[in-house]
């Protein structure tokens, strides 16, 4: 499958979105956290907002940290909305950024992909710890039809203290790019690259025309539509856009009571594709 699926997905609904689901409880408007324990109202909320907008995206991608900071109940949530994220017939990007070596990095990659996983169609890794950290990762995505998204130019703002430093007349972020292409040679590896660094972004394309980029960046943070049509490949695909708060939070954006949050988030999606797809076209152009 490798990103084929993700592929097949974006070209049928005509929209390069995944929906992040990073959910805080003040996030989760009091009609659904009320009468309910933390991991039931994570749960409960991540499944409307599947149901609002699942014939729209191609994925979601939920982040780990905002199941594990609640204990063993966010962690339920976890898995059971990567579960209903996939019979909604959705691609889920599992946002884990891990990095290790040896054995340990083959039990994480077990961990997410093994038979005893919730079912994501890929995860994120930190590859600045060499080939030995990503290697185990790329091997479990060929055992178990997945893929991964390696981390190359973060869109967060201290990105560039380690990942711009000069190696031998190119920046750090560069030599890792080169080596995600190697990792790539069976069609599992894409990068992750923000929309708020677009002039590298371009770069990052011109020089892997045939990976998938992840961008995040794109709303709250900061990074526009024009961005992250830099991403695109020259047909103006192989690139999925996230945007996390921008759409989970959308009810909270007039101060209401959050009782139309779904409808809500369903609009924000929908703004989203059509912001997205008029600037790839215009790039096209």
């Amino acid at each position: 499958m490798s990103f084929s699926l993700l592929a097949e997905l974006i070209r049928k609904k005509n929209n390069p979105t995944v929906m992040g689901l990073d959910p805080k409880l003040e996030y989760i408007p009091p009609h659904i956290r009320e009468g309910r324990g933390v991991g039931e109202a994570l749960f409960e909320y991540n499944r409307a907002l599947i149901d609002a907008a699942a014939d729209l995206i191609p994925a979601v991608k939920p982040q780990s940290a905002f199941y594990e900071m609640y204990g063993l109940q966010g962690l339920q949530a976890l898995d059971k909305t990567i579960r209903y994220a996939k019979s909604a017939g959705l691609y889920v990007i599992l946002d884990v950024k891990r990095g290790d070596i040896g054995s340990t990095a083959e039990a994480y990659a077990e961990a997410f992909f093994g038979s005893d996983s919730a079912g994501a169609d890929c995860v994120t890794v930190n590859p600045y710890l060499g080939s030995d950290g990503v290697l185990p990762f790329i091997k479990a995505a060929e055992k178990y039809d997945k893929a991964v998204f390696a981390l190359v130019k973060t869109s967060n703002p201290s990105s560039g203290e380690l990942q711009d430093i000069d190696c031998g007349g190119e920046p750090l972020y560069m030599r890792v790019a080169k080596l995600t292409a190697k990792w790539n040679s069976t069609g599992r590896c894409g990068i992750v690259a923000g929309a708020t660094y677009p002039a590298q972004l371009a770069e990052l394309r011109r020089e892997l025309p045939s990976s998938f980029f992840l961008v995040p960046g794109y709303g709250a943070q900061g990074g526009k539509a024009k961005d992250v049509a830099l991403a695109c490949d020259e047909s103006g695909g192989r690139v999925i856009v996230n945007s996390s708060r921008g759409l989970i939070c959308a009810w909270m954006a007039d101060g209401g009571d959050g009782r139309d949050f779904a409808d809500r988030t369903r609009a924000a999606v929908i703004a989203m594709r059509d912001d997205l797809n008029s600037a790839i076209k215009n790039k096209a152009n």
